[in-house]
């Protein structure tokens, strides 16, 4: 009996870490996924090794439950570094990384210069169609809170309904219930 009732609890604590884990892919698995059946928005997280941000978000906003469950169901979440030197083709450009800036330090991805244009900062997010065209940047750290809004808003298909200052201000009313049973949470 006490045998039993030691497993379930291991079995418990290895599941549960488990669901607040984002399942990453490569720049290089995410630009060969056929997705015209499944209809997954893209995730990309355009990171840097030596960003502060960067990885408070890995640590705090990434692990969340929620977090990790609408990126695991509605996107294909990706990590690309940002300084990386992948080669890759995106909506039918080729792209190829690598090299080293003026300065000596390593030059910044051609691929994060044509989606995050002037805006350029880490962490930034990028979230593209089924089809791969790009329909927000979102620069900077969020908290796993404020995340989750913006996730949901792009992922439950809200963000052609609705400007998001609106749905911002009605979500956790309005929105967040029917959010948490689509997740089963």
């Amino acid at each position: 009996m006490k045998k039993s009732i030691v497993l379930a609890l291991i079995a418990l604590f290895t599941v549960v870490p488990a669901m607040s884990q984002v399942k990453w892919n490569t720049i290089e698995q995410s630009s060969k996924v056929s997705n015209s059946r499944n209809e997954k928005l893209y995730f990309i997280d355009f990171y840097t090794s030596w960003c502060g941000w960067c990885k408070k978000m890995d640590k705090d906003t990434f692990t969340d439950k929620v977090v990790a469950a609408i990126l695991n169901k509605y996107f294909i979440p990706t990590k690309f570094d940002a300084e990386g030197d992948a080669a890759f083709k995106w909506n039918d450009v080729e792209y190829k990384g690598g090299g080293v800036s003026a300065n000596g330090r390593r030059a910044t991805h051609p691929f994060a210069q044509a989606v995050l244009g002037a805006k350029m900062g880490f962490p930034s997010f990028a979230i593209f169609g089924p089809d791969k065209t790009l329909l927000t940047v979102v620069p900077g750290y969020s908290n796993a809170a404020d995340f989750t809004v913006i996730l949901w808003y792009f992922a439950s298909g809200d963000y052609k309904k609705y400007p998001f200052e609106k749905y911002a201000s009605i979500f956790d009313v309005q929105i967040r219930p029917s959010m948490e049973k689509a997740l089963g949470l």
